[in-house]
């Protein structure tokens, strides 16, 4: 099967299902997506904190593709293997005026380079005695919506998009409701690293090289919002282990703990055969629940993530 590749030159800033597809391929593809930054690369090492008032907002959280997936129908799961991620040498992380959870209380621009050169050792240096550890991940991972008309691409969206969800890391599986014929998928937004919530706005951010597998399943209904499976060794969750959580969005953030708490739910019942009232007692006292996604407003995104070594197989249960 011959390896596909998107450039930066397959760009867009909305979603939609109109738009006409960069690449067709087939159903369990590599492809090879080379990315421009969550602000379209207008922020380098040579930027310095005055040039922050003329940045083009119009230009955040581009995306790049989309990819016609071929067999993939509405109620499909486009599942999505991160397979390899490749930073830039450097990034960058700033407070953006009017942008961020303290908005209000930070009304002037801030901006750090990073000196990415040091990912090989697993760290950035954030300043004297102070490192950062490193895990890449997108940003920005989603399919088109399922109606006509343009949505920007910088709140996240129960087809994914801007989930800015720091756990679908290098060996991890992205699991996308197919909204549209083919899932017309696309990725952007690299980051080095980000704290779950993304507090400030922005993490490191920075250029990136994505190598990622398209594969399309059926007969997966609870997938109705972004789902996800941490890689089997996660420097995320050391003591949990690997990860299996639903993410729920939505304007209210209580209202999003529920969706995706509802949505784990759905799993437990159709994947592990629990009834609905097991479910939720189960997610209460194994699930945790991690706002993954605080800032890109008007969507909050709340991950239940429940860990996959409580499963020990049958007649094991004393």
């Amino acid at each position: 099967m011959a390896h596909a590749h998107i450039t930066p030159s397959n760009i867009h800033l909305k979603w939609s299902k109109n738009l006409p597809p960069a690449l067709t391929v087939p159903s369990g593809s590599e492809l090879t997506f080379e990315l421009r930054d969550g602000f379209n690369n207008q922020i380098t090492p040579a930027t310095t904190q005055a040039d922050l008032p003329g940045l083009d907002s119009a230009q955040a959280d581009p995306a790049f593709g989309p990819v016609f997936v071929e067999g993939a129908e509405p109620g499909d799961v486009l599942r999505v293997d991160v397979l390899g991620l490749t930073p830039a040498s450097y990034g960058w992380t700033a407070i953006l005026p009017g942008f961020g959870l303290l908005c209000d209380e930070f009304p002037t621009g801030q901006l750090k380079i990073w000196d990415l050169t040091t990912l090989n050792k697993g760290y950035a240096v954030f300043g004297k005695g102070i490192r950062v550890p490193t895990r890449p991940f997108l940003g920005v991972m989603g399919v088109a919506p399922p109606t006509d008309g343009e949505f920007a691409t910088i709140p996240p969206y129960h087809w994914g998009g801007n989930i800015d969800c720091k756990h679908v890391t290098e060996g991890s599986s992205l699991y996308l409701p197919v909204q549209t014929a083919g899932a017309l998928f696309s990725c952007g937004d690299g980051h080095a690293a980000q704290g779950d919530g993304e507090v400030c706005g922005t993490a490191i951010e920075t250029p990136m090289t994505a190598r990622l597998r398209l594969t399309v399943e059926k007969a997966k209904p609870w997938v109705q919002s972004p789902h996800y499976l941490t890689a089997p060794t996660s420097p995320q969750t050391p003591q949990r282990g690997q990860e299996y959580a639903a993410v729920g969005i939505d304007a209210d953030p209580r209202e999003a703990m529920r969706k995706s708490v509802r949505s784990a739910i759905d799993w437990l019942q159709g994947e592990k055969g629990l009834s609905r009232e097991e479910a939720y007692m189960l997610c209460s006292v194994v699930a945790d629940l991690k706002i993954v996604e605080a800032v890109d407003m008007p969507h909050y995104a709340v991950a239940c993530a429940i860990p996959l070594s409580i499963f020990v197989g049958d007649g094991d249960e004393a």
